[in-house]
C-alpha cells in the first residue's frame, strides 16, 4: 500500500461547526423524545381501543422502519402533502424527535407498568386527581427507572443524526463529506469524524453503565 497518510490536511474547524449542529439536533430531539415520549406512553396504555390503536401504530411505524427513510419522507413528503415548509434544521429535529418519541414511549411504558400499586393507592387515598397522580407519582418514578434507557436512546439519536447529511443539513457528517471531497483525503477525514462521534458517545455509555450497576445494587 503506497498511500501516505496526512492528517494535517484535515481542518478541525468545519468539523467542530458540524458537531455543534449535530449536538443542537440531538438536544432538541431529546427534549421532544423525553417529554412527549411519556405522553405517548400514556396514550398507548389507554383502556380505550380507539385512543390506543392509532398511537400504537405510530410507535410501531417508527420502530419498524429505517430512520433514513423516515428522514427522507418527512423532508420531501410532508411539504408536498401538507403544504408545510419549515427550515431544514426544524425538519431534522422533527424527524429525529418523532423517532425518539417512539422508542422512549416503550421505555416509559415498561417503567410505568413497574410503578408499585401501593404508590398509586396512596395517591388515591390522599385525594389526588388522576392528573396529579401522573405528575407527582407516575412520571417521577417512571422517569428515574427509565434514565439508563433514555440516555442510551439519546446516544443512538446522536449517531443517527449523521443521516440528516443526505438532506443537506450541515451537521458533522455533512461537513466531513465536504472536507473529504475538497482535500481528497477521505480516509483521514472520516477517521477524524468517527473519533469525534466516539469521543461524544463513549463517556455517555460509561454513565449509562454506571447507572445500571448502581440500580442493580439498589435493587439487590
Amino acid at each position: 500500500m503506497s498511500y501516505t497518510f496526512d492528517f494535517n490536511a484535515v481542518s478541525i474547524a468545519p468539523l467542530l461547526q458540524g458537531l455543534w449542529v449535530s449536538l443542537e439536533l440531538t438536544a432538541a430531539a431529546n427534549v421532544i423524545g423525553i417529554v412527549f415520549g411519556f405522553v405517548l406512553a400514556l396514550l398507548i396504555m389507554s383502556p380505550h381501543r380507539l385512543v390506543r390503536l392509532p398511537f400504537m401504530l405510530f410507535v410501531e411505524f417508527f420502530r419498524c422502519t429505517p430512520a433514513i427513510v423516515q428522514i427522507v419522507w418527512i423532508f420531501y413528503c410532508v411539504p408536498m402533502i401538507f403544504d408545510v415548509f419549515l427550515d431544514p434544521i426544524t425538519m431534522g429535529v422533527l424527524a429525529l424527535g418523532l423517532n425518539l418519541m417512539a422508542f422512549n414511549a416503550e421505555a416509559y411504558r415498561a417503567a410505568i407498568q413497574a410503578v408499585p400499586r401501593e404508590q398509586l393507592d396512596a395517591g388515591i387515598a390522599l385525594g389526588l386527581s388522576p392528573l396529579q397522580r401522573v405528575l407527582y407519582i407516575i412520571f417521577p418514578t417512571a422517569f428515574r427507572a427509565s434514565i439508563p434507557v433514555l440516555l442510551t436512546n439519546g446516544i443512538v439519536i446522536f449517531q443517527q443524526s449523521a443521516l440528516v447529511a443526505i438532506v443537506a443539513i450541515q451537521d458533522l457528517m455533512y461537513q466531513g463529506k465536504t472536507l473529504a471531497t475538497e482535500t481528497y483525503r477521505p480516509i483521514e477525514t472520516f477517521t477524524v469524524v468517527a473519533l469525534i462521534y466516539f469521543a461524544v458517545s463513549f463517556p455517555i455509555t460509561q454513565i449509562v453503565g454506571f447507572l445500571e450497576r448502581r440500580r442493580q445494587l439498589l435493587v439487590s
